[in-house]
């Protein structure tokens, strides 16, 4: 019953926002054609059909908005008004009861709260559709945020995405654009990422590596997290004084250095991607706060670190060659990356598809590189090849939104940024730096125990597969290839791999502290050496 409750609610809601014209009536079943019958008599809407949806979402509360958030994280699927209407979103929800609050920090935590903290404020400083957070002292003096998840809430998303479900399943059954929108594998995205943010203890682990990655930094600052007083219910950080990125006269009072402030944006988000291939995921304004001590030289601040991208080593590796032709206008690499990395796939006719390319990149070219939209050109890119059977990967997805975010904030901060002049010659140090002697000694340093550790079993591995080779190329008729008499049991190759191993195994540190002082030219002829001595 109460689903069904829901349900009215939800279609009340289609009907006063006039969600029925997202969709062509003809195409529907018969049985969504006279629930809806009625909304022919309703006036024709005069707002755009995204701030309708954006009103609707909010009306229904906050599960359904943070869905039409996550909706704006898929440019891929949802058309851009629509995705930079649902960027306005904001999940800003009146607070729940003081009391439940402190009864949760006392439950998580198993102590009072005045023994905990020696100071607590029972005022909220913000109040979200998942949690809420308060401001407190802990005994040792620190100024702290204590973060705690909404009570009963996870039985109210339980319930909301079971109904999201519902209606995902019936669209896809019954409509082209559910199908297109792919709009069950959309809800199934939101399930994992609203149940991640439930998990406090796993927002801290990821502010943790965040901070550590840019301890020391003068990019980026990130509070640090109490584990004394964090668990998977409560979230205990750093207070931060700051001021919002936002909020520009107050930057502008403090003499910014907006260039800077823009430039310091674009480089972070780089070295987050590439560099640590850890990237903050949800950049939003409201989760960014500046640090003007230093008004030449600002600092951005951090909070928020529900969700974290990472990219695969080979779409790291991909992402910056595909940048880097784009610029270059060489869009024939770009569609021989893209089958490479097999983000299309491998049958995909490479001429068609850097006709489409070259289509899309042309035009944008003919202007100024400050007035190039690079986010944009990687929504607009992933378009065309979804034509070309692209399955774009979430964490894709989350990348490109992220760089949406970040470079519209820094447009925001200077208009001329110029986010070319400042990826470019990070992206060619990164793709040099990939194939310095030094990155390849790291990852000898890095995968050299498990290769030593595998090496023995390579000898049996070779006859094995050459036996199988042989059996299937030989005729009955043919007689088998002998081998040598030392080779008709290969023990003494594994005896012989087990003491080399070993061998090398008790040296490997040391003799990869040694490679690295050796100079470029030795270590290039060290190992064309050994790869000829282990072809051979």
């Amino acid at each position: 019953m109460s689903r069904i409750h829901r349900l009215s609610t939800i279609l009340r809601t289609v009907t006063r926002y006039r969600l029925d014209l997202f969709f062509d009536r003809d195409k529907l079943p018969r049985s969504a054609r006279l629930l809806l019958a009625g909304t022919r008599l309703l006036p024709q809407p005069s707002a755009p059909r995204g701030e309708r949806l954006r009103k609707a979402l909010e009306d229904l509360g906050p599960i359904f908005i943070k869905f039409g958030q996550l909706l704006s994280t898929r440019p891929d699927l949802i058309p851009p008004d629509i995705c930079s209407e649902l960027d306005k979103l904001q999940d800003n929800v009146p607070p729940f009861d003081k009391a439940h609050f402190v009864a949760i920090v006392e439950e998580a935590l198993g102590d009072s709260i005045d023994n905990l903290f020696l100071q607590f404020d029972r005022e909220p400083l913000a109040s979200a559709s998942v949690a809420q957070v308060h401001a407190a002292v802990l005994p040792n003096g620190r100024e702290v945020v204590v973060k705690a998840i909404r009570p009963g809430i996870e039985k109210v998303i339980e319930q909301d995405i079971k109904l999201l479900f519902t209606i995902a399943r019936w669209l896809e059954k019954n409509t082209i654009d559910g199908r297109r929108m792919r709009l069950m594998e959309v809800v199934s995205d939101y399930k994992n990422t609203i149940f991640d943010e439930l998990n406090l203890q796993r927002e801290g682990a990821n502010a943790s590596l965040l901070r550590r990655n840019f301890e020391g930094s003068p990019l980026l600052y990130v509070p640090e997290v109490f584990w004394s007083h964090t668990n998977e219910k409560v979230l205990v950080m750093e207070r931060i004084y700051a001021t919002p990125v936002t909020d520009v006269s107050t930057l502008q009072q403090q003499q910014t250095n907006f260039k800077t402030l823009a430039e310091r944006g674009v480089e972070i988000f780089f070295t987050q991607v590439f560099e640590h291939n850890f990237f903050h995921a949800d950049m939003h304004p409201g989760n960014i706060f500046v640090d003007a001590k230093n008004p030449q030289q600002p600092r951005y601040l951090a909070v928020d670190c529900a969700i974290m991208g990472t990219l695969t080593e080979a779409d790291q590796y991909y992402l910056a060659r595909n940048l880097l032709a784009i610029f270059r206008r060489d869009y024939q690499q770009v569609a021989e990356l893209h089958v490479l990395s097999g983000w299309v796939p491998e049958g995909t006719n490479t001429g068609e598809f850097t006709a489409a390319i070259r289509t899309v990149c042309e035009p944008i070219f003919e202007r100024p590189l400050r007035e190039i939209s690079f986010g944009q050109l990687l929504v607009s890119l992933f378009r065309t090849a979804r034509r070309f059977d692209m399955e774009v990967q979430p964490s894709l997805v989350l990348l490109q939104k992220t760089l949406l975010n970040i470079e519209g904030l820094g447009r925001q901060l200077y208009p001329d940024l110029d986010l070319w002049a400042t990826a470019h010659p990070f992206l060619e140090r990164w793709l040099k730096e990939r194939f310095q002697p030094n990155a390849l000694v790291e990852q000898f340093k890095r995968h050299g125990p498990e290769w030593l550790e595998q090496f023995p079993q390579v000898p049996q591995l070779i006859f094995q597969t050459l036996e199988r080779l042989q059996a299937k190329e030989n005729a009955p008729s043919t007689p088998p290839i002998s081998r040598p008499d030392n080779c008709k049991s290969p023990w003494r190759l594994w005896a012989g791999a087990a003491l080399v191993g070993i061998g090398l195994g008790s040296a490997f540190p040391q003799w990869l502290d040694q490679l690295q002082q050796m100079p470029t030219g030795s270590l290039l002829i060290a190992s064309v050496g050994i790869v000829l001595l282990l072809f051979r």
